[in-house]
């Protein structure tokens, strides 16, 4: 498969010279296109400031990052712009929903901005919607939702423009255990059948389960890697609980 991610030996400072932090410390990695990818590791190891860096909320200090061929290091105003909109979905912990709109406008709006005709867009929210079981909150505002239906419809927004990279930033943190576990079937549709590409940070070691292959950082840096291969979700998590152990992690702060 060929890769829809590619990580170059890429380097993130923060400060001054006189007092410097090296965040990400020559990070090298390749996501293929359809794969499922799960970023772990402690507070302060890094993953999120990677996940910054790949969503271009944050710049690289040095190194390169590719999307499906792309050197994103070197966009710049309305390129910039652009690959943020059409190329990238997003899906955040806190939703990021608008409260004065509805499910369906918040779906939308993605596609309103890029003057999609009403009718086509009638017909992708639908789609969507009935594709991560929604369709019966489509009028209702984000403050007459559940917290794993917002979720879904955070996840709707990012996929409704048919982005060629999804980034989840812990996505089930602020869900209870019914709700997570819905998501994660969503998440697992649109890999499976969509063949979506996700990029997943998390601290959690059951919602790492779900991804085919899981990263873990530790102090900038890439500590190992597991893939999931053939073995069942309830291997792989065990896998995932040893591997942080080794990692020193706490596992209050993983399960």
């Amino acid at each position: 498969m060929p890769n829809m991610l590619r990580i170059e030996k890429i380097e993130k400072y923060y400060g001054s010279r006189s007092s410097l932090t090296k965040a990400i410390n020559n990070i090298s990695f390749d996501v293929e296109k359809g794969e499922f990818v799960a970023i772990m590791g402690s507070s302060g190891s890094g993953k999120t400031t990677l996940l910054n860096c790949i969503s271009t909320i944050d710049k690289v200090t040095s190194g390169h990052i590719f999307v499906d061929g792309e050197d994103i290091t070197k966009l710049r105003g309305g390129k910039l712009n652009k690959f943020r909109r059409e190329e990238l979905g997003f899906i955040f912990q806190d939703f990021n929903l608008l409260d004065t709109l509805t499910a369906y406008e918040n779906i939308a709006l993605a596609l309103s901005i890029q003057n999609v005709s009403a009718s086509k867009i009638e017909d992708k929210v639908k789609d969507v919607a009935k594709k991560l079981n929604i369709e019966n909150v489509l009028n209702k505002y984000p403050y007459q939702m559940s917290g794993g239906q917002k979720q879904r419809v955070a996840s709707a927004r990012a996929i409704i423009t048919d982005p060629k990279l999804i980034l989840a930033d812990e996505p089930t943190g602020a869900l209870d255990s019914k709700s997570a576990k819905m998501l994660l079937e969503s998440f697992n549709y649109l890999n499976t059948n969509l063949e979506a590409t996700i990029l997943m940070v998390t601290h959690d070691a059951f919602t790492a389960s779900y991804a085919s292959r899981v990263i873990f950082i530790k102090d900038g840096k890439i500590f190992s890697e597991i893939n999931r291969g053939d073995d069942s979700r309830k291997e792989f998590f065990d896998k995932i609980i040893d591997t942080v152990t080794l990692l020193g992690g706490d596992l209050n702060d993983v399960v």
